[in-house]
């Protein structure tokens, strides 16, 4: 290779110096957008800051429902909102996403039923809802395994012949883990589409960033692996979803994968049971609350005219009823079968586990007995 066809090739790897964005942070444009990204049309911003506010209201709600002891946790991505929709909607229905404990949101945004989605951190189930017919793997709590998932999956759909593409969403925190670097190594060895998106919200739980890589940014690490990479402000909903929807299309173009930093911050504590005050100040916290990712596109949209006080209180009301209804799937009592605990665990069923399934059965049987007599 020459000089200059290896320089063209490093350049093709290297993200933007500073994060694509489209908007700022009160909402108006910027002066020079990126060249590099088309601006999505004003439908599909729309779409997104609906999606924004429902997401916004099921998060506050579902945090609501730890408090009441419905759930057992949950981790709130209040303030990812841009993220979690703008991974969502540069996706296809048969595309297949593959997300974190913290993406709840996102998979609201599928249209996956709420209340299956927070089955998980219910305690009911591993998970709420079909992997296969909704095309999103179960969400995963152990740092990186499902971004190794996601590369299986999109060299899968390569080898049929498919254009699917897999997205694995992360965060700042699995970037240190040795899976996350395996999984990128494997997709650009064998051009696998799938893309890589990190949500850099500053801390792993307490760690904070600087604690965790000196690079000049997350979205470097693709570049040692030969992996094409981007950095964007991922409180800018528009720049979020140019940059992942031209990720997503390199991706299935054939071209290999790409990884994509945002730029975003986690608004609320780790989960309920995280006191995040040890560990960061409160004026850090309201900086970040300026930049507010469902209020900037508000702001945009109303500016060029989209969006009317009319627009804003109907949505509002969406979200309310959207709220009362996880609310009363959450206030159910969920039946289960204690039996359950042995489904699923292997294909073929042990003798060990059949012994054990067949104790518990008679011990229930011997409970519901007595309670009968």
């Amino acid at each position: 290779m020459s000089v200059k066809s290896l320089r063209q090739t490093v350049q093709g790897l290297l993200p933007s110096l500073t994060p694509v964005r489209f908007v700022a942070e009160d909402g108006t444009p910027v002066a020079r957008p990126s060249a590099d990204y088309a601006e999505p049309p004003v439908g599909a911003l729309l779409e997104a800051w609906r999606r924004m506010v429902l997401g916004r209201r099921f998060d506050t709600q579902a945090t609501a429902l730890t408090k009441q002891g419905r759930l057992a946790v949950y981790p709130s991505s209040r303030g990812q909102e841009a993220c979690q929709i703008g991974a969502v909607l540069a996706l296809r229905p048969d595309d297949w996403l593959f997300p974190t404990y913290r993406d709840s949101v996102a998979l609201v945004t599928r249209d996956i039923d709420p209340v299956e989605v927070l089955t998980l951190l219910r305690g009911d189930w591993h998970c709420g809802y079909d992997p296969a017919a909704t095309r999103v793997a179960p969400q995963c709590t152990p740092l990186a395994t499902q971004v190794l998932h996601a590369t299986g999956m999109a060299e899968s759909l390569r080898r049929k012949g498919e254009d699917g593409v897999a997205m694995a969403l992360v965060g700042d925190g699995a970037t240190s883990e040795g899976d996350f670097h395996e999984a990128l190594n494997f997709a650009a060895v064998f051009r696998a589409p799938v893309v890589f998106f990190v949500q850099n919200n500053k801390y792993a739980i307490s760690v904070p960033l600087a604690r965790q890589t000196a690079a000049p940014a997350l979205a470097y690490k693709g570049i040692g692996h030969g992996v094409r990479s981007e950095q964007v402000d991922g409180n800018d909903l528009v720049a979020v979803l140019a940059v992942l929807t031209a990720a997503v299309e390199h991706a299935r173009a054939g071209n290999g994968p790409v990884l994509v930093e945002a730029h975003t911050y986690r608004m609320d504590a780790h989960t309920n049971a995280d006191d995040a005050t040890r560990y960061r100040e409160d004026d850090e916290v309201e900086r970040w609350r300026e930049a507010d990712p469902v209020d900037r596109l508000e702001t945009y949209l109303r500016s060029r005219g989209a969006l009317t006080d009319e627009d804003v209180a109907a949505l509002r009301e969406e979200a309310e009823e959207l709220a009362a209804r996880v609310r009363a799937g959450l206030n159910a009592d969920s039946v289960l079968d204690p039996l359950e605990l042995f489904d699923h665990v292997y294909a073929d069923p042990t003798p060990q586990l059949r012994e054990q399934r067949a104790q518990l059965a008679a011990e229930l049987a011997e409970t519901t007995q007595a309670q009968e007599d």
